[in-house]
C-alpha cells in the first residue's frame, strides 16, 4: 500500500511543477506574502489568516471574499495532516520561503504528530522552474524535521511577530545551522528597513538605481532588479506597487508616464528619476516621504514619528523618534 503524502509548498507555481514532475500526493500551497504587510503576534492561526487575507484585499490583489475562502480551506487543509502517513515540506531558500516555513514549522512544534513523519525538502533551487527530472531527484534531500528544526522557526517566528525588530536582529547572533538559509532571510528582511543615509530600503534603492542606469520600461526594469537579488523573492505585483510608491509624494523620486492604478501592471509603463530621486541616490538628501509611511514588516509598524532604519554594512539597528 503506498504512503499517503501531503506536500506543503510556497504557492501555485511549485505545485504546478511538482504535479507535472509526477510527484505522489496532495498539495498544499501556502501562498502568503509575509514579507509584505502586517503579521502581528498574540493571534493563532485563524485570525491570522484574517488580518492577511484583509491586507492582501487592501492591495487589490483579490477580493477578499475569494482570500478568506482560500485561506481557509488552507488552514483546514494544514488541520488535517494527521489523516496523512508522510507531510512533506517543499520550501526555498530566499526570504518569500523562508518566512513560510517559519510559520509552517512553528504551527507543527505545537502539535503531536502522531503516527504521522514530518520531512523538510530545503534546497538553494528554485521549485518553480524546476524540471520534473530535477524535482525527482530532489527527493534525496529529504530529511526529517527534528526538535532542533521545530526550537529554532518557533523562536524566529516569534521575532519576526514582535512589535519591535531587535529579536529579529540578534537571530543573527545565534546558531542557525538547523536551518541554513535563514540566516540569510534575516539579513535580507532586516534590509527593507529604510537605509539611515537614505531612507530607502533596499530593494527601492536597488529600483531607483536601476531607472538611473537607463532600465525604464517596466518588464524589463521587474528582470534587472531581480538579477540583484542573491535569491529572488519579490513578485511582479509587490514591486510594481514599490515604483508606485516612489512616484508618489510631493518628493517624489520616480516619475511615472502614464498614470495606472497600483494594482494593475503596465508591463509597458515608464520610469525616470526625478531630480530629487537623484539626489538621494547620490547620499545629498534623504527620502523624506519613504521614511514617511505608515507601513508594517513583519510585527513591526513603522510610522512617521516612531520608526527603525538598518545600517546593512555596520549591521546596526536604530529606533528613530520624532
Amino acid at each position: 500500500m503506498s504512503e499517503h503524502i501531503l506536500n506543503i509548498t510556497n504557492g501555485d507555481c511549485a505545485v504546478t511543477a511538482m504535479t507535472a514532475a509526477g510527484l505522489p500526493g496532495d498539495f498544499l500551497p501556502w501562498r502568503d506574502i509575509l514579507h509584505e504587510g502586517p503579521v502581528p503576534s498574540g493571534l493563532d492561526l485563524a485570525a491570522l489568516s484574517d488580518v492577511r487575507a484583509r491586507y492582501i484585499a487592501d492591495r487589490n490583489w483579490a477580493p477578499l471574499d475569494t482570500l478568506l475562502t482560500d485561506f481557509q480551506a488552507r488552514d483546514s487543509g494544514l488541520e488535517d495532516f494527521r489523516s496523512y502517513d508522510r507531510v512533506r515540506l517543499w520550501f526555498e531558500h530566499d526570504l518569500y520561503d523562508q518566512l513560510q516555513l517559519l510559520q509552517v514549522l512553528d504551527w507543527f512544534a505545537d502539535r503531536d504528530p502522531g503516527d504521522t513523519r514530518l520531512t523538510m525538502l530545503c534546497t538553494d533551487e528554485y521549485l518553480g522552474p524546476a524540471s520534473p527530472e530535477a524535482l525527482q531527484q530532489r527527493l534525496n534531500a529529504e530529511t526529517p524535521v527534528t526538535a532542533d528544526h521545530l526550537e529554532l522557526a518557533r523562536r524566529a517566528w516569534a521575532a519576526f511577530r514582535e512589535a519591535t525588530p531587535e529579536a529579529w536582529a540578534l537571530l543573527l547572533q545565534d546558531d542557525l545551522t538547523p536551518l541554513p538559509f535563514l540566516d540569510g532571510a534575516v539579513r535580507r528582511l532586516l534590509e527593507e528597513y529604510p537605509h539611515p543615509r537614505t531612507g530607502l530600503s533596499r530593494t527601492a534603492y536597488q529600483a531607483l538605481s536601476l531607472v538611473a542606469q537607463g532600465e525604464e520600461r517596466f518588464n524589463v526594469l521587474f528582470n534587472e532588479y531581480q538579477n540583484t537579488e542573491e535569491r529572488r523573492f519579490m513578485g511582479d505585483l509587490g514591486f510594481y506597487g514599490l515604483l508606485h510608491t516612489l512616484s508618489e509624494g510631493e518628493q517624489a523620486l520616480l516619475a511615472i508616464e502614464r498614470e495606472t492604478p497600483a494594482h494593475l501592471i503596465d508591463s509597458e509603463q515608464r520610469y525616470t528619476v526625478t531630480r530629487h530621486g537623484r539626489d538621494v541616490i547620490a547620499g545629498r538628501a534623504s527620502a523624506g516621504d519613504q521614511l514617511a509611511r505608515d507601513r508594517w514588516i513583519g510585527g513591526v509598524r513603522l510610522q512617521p514619528a516612531h520608526y527603525w532604519t538598518w545600517d546593512a554594512g555596520a549591521e546596526i539597528l536604530a529606533e528613530v523618534r520624532g
